[in-house]
């Protein structure tokens, strides 16, 4: 491997107090596929469909390989393993950043997405500076919502969207981040 490859690798990976946020690799399709075949994960998210497939997920992969935003799009791994246990991306869309995440459910309520959206997005600001950075849970997902609280994120309205898992509307409430209110997650 060339010396200029490890540096790309090195500098693309974000390392926090307890995880290792990496690029995305064809491999994790089965450990996608795992989480988001469990509807308790799903149900909370507007864009997969349940069932969730290998070929859901390899479709995905290859398809955000071939997206030019790919450099925001993580697994969210422990350092002693790297395999996938959820992912934390930043994508445009509609015009602006989005930040999207799951998380497979045996690590919820410990931090983690906390700990990983915060490590993306103080690198995303620290590349992008004064931008806006959206995102947003469905209503009834106080987790996700706390995540977002606990960062800075400020409520900006309330909405109805698509859930594909669920094949219904849903409510979602939206929120907005700026560099100024960014409040880094510390674990501990």
């Amino acid at each position: 491997m060339s010396l200029d490859l490890q540096e790309r690798q090195k500098t693309a990976t974000i390392d926090t107090e307890r995880l290792c946020l990496r690029p995305l690799r064809a491999e994790d399709a089965e450990a996608i596929t795992g989480v988001l075949s469990d509807f308790s994960v799903t149900r909370m998210l507007s864009r997969p469909p349940y069932p969730f497939t290998l070929d859901d997920a390899e479709d995905w992969l290859e398809a955000n390989a071939d997206s030019s935003d790919r450099a925001w799009s993580f697994a969210i791994t422990q350092p002693a393993d790297r395999v996938l246990i959820g992912l934390v991306s930043i994508e445009l869309r509609q015009g602006g950043y989005h930040l999207g995440y799951w998380l497979n459910r045996y690590y919820w309520g410990r931090g983690f997405m906390s700990e990983a959206a915060s490590a993306l997005v103080a690198r995303f600001f620290a590349e992008k500076g004064a931008v806006t950075l959206n995102s947003g849970a469905m209503a009834e997902n106080a987790g996700s919502l706390k995540v977002q609280q606990r960062l800075g994120f400020q409520v900006t309205g309330l909405r109805e969207i698509y859930a594909a898992s669920r094949g219904a509307m849903v409510q979602e409430v939206t929120t907005a981040l700026t560099p100024d209110y960014f409040r880094p997650y510390h674990f501990g």
